[in-house]
């Protein structure tokens, strides 16, 4: 949902210190430039900040949220130079012996994703993680690290590498895993694998975290995946747990090429998503033809709290995204529930017999 200002913060703020508002009001002036759409965000948090010290919180509160503030911070800095690339998030075992299956599945994995233009993350670990930055290359990969205390070395791809940011807290190292991921793809794991798995599908299906490609890899022949969504649809689809759409929000398959393949094929007309004033809006490669339109105003309005679909210009409230000016966008008043069935609608509009002529 897009971000709506909680003057409570600032209330609060201006009644008990005008002098300190004012000061805040200086500094992020002299910070911040002045047709930032941002200036009213960076006013608030250094509100947020000045309040806690005003509170004098404890010390092991106060370092929690420098330590965040500061790698929050570094990783966007660092990120900067990789914005407009898309980038898969891959998981899987660091147990993963190098003779294994899997790990030269993984290999491949990266080679293929990387021909793509496709970045590699992964946790820059050994196992899954370093085959699918061998397959890729450093030029293609990017390691979230998590700095421990014995030794947690990087791998030999990116290590020592601007490609390479380590995190104190686990929280934010998943954070950055999903929020930078147009796509994930799982090979088999232990508990941590299970639970990123776990925790993107929730996020997906919440609608907390933007819907993208969920793929899960396994070697030919292999069962891990396949016993998981046994378990799945047996016990979570079978008592009623999730709905009979949000199986579509994954897809097993069993080779890099067919990975790679379910990827691109969600970006094959589908750019990008966002929320504006209540509309939830597509980003289009391609327009949609009369059919289309047609054919999702009669068999997808389930996905409306009002009124149905349209194809529109660029809002002047996208005005943060210019380079993205040249899009269609098709908006409707998502009832943000139901990310399955969002899935099946976005099938349909990456067809190409769904796009307008010489569109």
């Amino acid at each position: 949902m897009p971000y709506e200002s909680d003057d409570y913060l600032s209330r609060h703020f201006q009644t008990s210190g005008i002098d300190l508002a004012s000061k805040v009001e200086e500094l992020t002036t002299l910070a911040v430039p002045p047709d930032s759409p941002n200036l009213p965000l960076y006013r608030e948090m250094l509100i947020t900040v000045i309040r806690m010290a005003q509170a004098d919180r404890n010390r092991w509160d106060a370092k929690i949220m420098l330590q965040t503030l500061r790698e929050m911070e570094h990783a966007f800095s660092t990120l900067e130079q990789f914005k407009r690339r898309r980038k898969v998030t891959v998981f899987g075992s660091a147990r993963t012996p190098v003779d294994h299956p899997v790990y030269r599945l993984a290999r491949e994995l990266g080679a293929t994703l990387a021909r793509y233009d496709l970045m590699v993350v992964t946790g820059a670990g050994g196992g899954i993680m370093a085959a699918a930055h061998e397959g890729a290359g450093l030029e293609n990969s990017l390691g979230f690290n998590i700095t421990l205390p014995f030794e947690q070395g990087a791998n030999a791809t990116v290590e020592g590498s601007g490609n390479l940011l380590s995190f104190h807290f686990f929280f934010l190292r998943k954070l950055f895993f999903v929020k930078e991921a147009d796509a994930l793809v799982l090979c088999p794991g232990g508990f941590g694998t299970l639970d990123e798995a776990l925790e993107v599908l929730t996020l997906i299906q919440t609608g907390k975290s933007p819907l993208v490609p969920v793929v899960l890899l396994d070697q030919p022949g292999g069962s891990y995946w396949r016993d998981h969504l046994e378990f799945v649809e047996k016990q979570l689809l079978g008592h009623g747990y999730i709905l009979p759409s949000d199986l579509n929000l994954m897809r097993l398959v069993h080779s890099a090429d067919e990975a790679a393949e379910e990827i691109a094929r969600f970006y094959r007309n589908f750019h990008s998503s966002r929320w504006l004033k209540g509309l939830f809006v597509i980003r289009l490669t391609h327009p949609l033809n009369d059919e289309a339109m047609h054919r999702l105003n009669q068999d997808y309005t389930d996905l409306c709290k009002s009124g149905g679909f349209q194809q529109q210009p660029p809002s002047d409230l996208e005005r943060d995204e210019p380079e993205l000016c040249h899009l269609t966008r098709l908006a409707f008043a998502f009832n943000g529930r139901d990310h399955g069935r969002l899935r099946e609608l976005l099938n349909y509009i990456n067809l190409p017999q769904s796009w307008a002529p010489n569109a």
